[in-house]
């Protein structure tokens, strides 16, 4: 069985990734997961200067899934390329570095630095953080603030760029049309639903933060769908992502056009559910006689 994928270039050894956010760098997980096993990890969120994050608490349970308002910590650019990339380094993984920020320019610091490492083979740009000086409207909330930061980041990547998109839009496929047009190698999607939770014996949020962004099992029949309509809309690859609790989750997102998965909320109920998701690809494929990953992206009929 082939289960390699090509993205902007970039073969995979399988389709199978880390959310980010949820896997910490790899490092936090290597004692449950051998990373060679991965298409690739795809670490938290990086910024050109440490984010301390929001106040707690800060996750929240809810009903087939999680709210977390962690707000992006992290501890910058400098310290993530001195400890986190040797480290990763190690394993015949591919490593994607997300990036986020509060202005353009915060993207271009660390996207400009990045481009100093050859073993990173891919950027994710996390579009979903305020945008500072729009009034705290994310970037991936308005097509031109997508087009413009997409554009800019373009000149400055040595790296091909994946955009992340934000399911709390009217209409996914505009978005995903901007950052195409704007020189997206990929994109990536869904990232969290806004959410909210409220604990009624004490009257108070569930989160300090009110609102958090939701993952898990019950908002995968949202990003199967947004998948498919931009898949149908673009030509560029898609990564997708969203609920994907086990490989017949997987081979959904796939069939409905994403070139390669990421597991985010579940590796917190099962931290082998990434290898446990490569396998279970296999053997479907093997199942069905199907020789080639490849022939199975997009694949669902009507």
């Amino acid at each position: 069985m082939n289960m390699q994928t090509t993205i902007a270039g970039v073969t995979f050894q399988n389709p199978v990734m880390t959310a980010s956010g949820t896997f910490g760098s790899g490092m936090e997980y290597s004692e449950f997961v051998d990373l060679n096993q991965l298409g690739a990890v795809v670490t938290k969120g990086v910024a050109n200067v440490p984010w301390p994050g929001n106040p707690t608490p800060r996750v929240a349970e809810v009903y087939g899934g999680m709210l977390n308002a962690i707000g992006l910590q992290n501890p910058g650019i400098d310290v993530f390329m001195e400890r986190d990339i040797p480290f990763l380094k190690q394993y015949n993984t591919k490593i994607i570095v997300n990036v986020c920020g509060k202005s353009v320019q915060d993207y271009v610091d660390v996207v400009e630095k990045l481009g100093e490492e050859p073993a990173v083979s891919m950027l994710e740009i996390n579009v979903s953080c305020p945008n500072v000086k729009e009034g705290a409207i994310a970037f991936g909330q308005k097509a031109d603030a997508l087009y413009n930061i997409t554009s800019e980041l373009k000149k400055h990547a040595k790296q091909p760029l994946i955009m992340k998109l934000s399911p709390n839009v009217t209409d996914i496929t505009e978005m995903a049309k901007a950052a195409e047009a704007a020189g997206a190698d990929a994109l990536s999607l869904i990232n969290t639903i806004t959410g909210m939770k409220i604990d009624i014996h004490k009257r108070k949020f569930a989160i300090a933060n009110k609102t958090g962004g939701m993952s898990g099992p019950a908002i995968k029949p949202i990003a199967v769908r947004m998948v498919y309509q931009t898949a149908q809309a673009v030509k560029i690859p898609i990564i997708g992502m969203g609920g994907i609790a086990n490989a017949e989750d997987a081979i959904e997102f796939i069939l409905a056009g994403a070139s390669a998965v990421s597991v985010g909320a579940m590796n917190f109920v099962n931290p082998y559910a990434t290898v446990e998701i490569v396998k279970g690809i296999e053997d479907y494929m093997k199942q069905y006689n199907v020789e080639s990953l490849t022939d199975l992206i997009g694949a669902v009929h009507d």
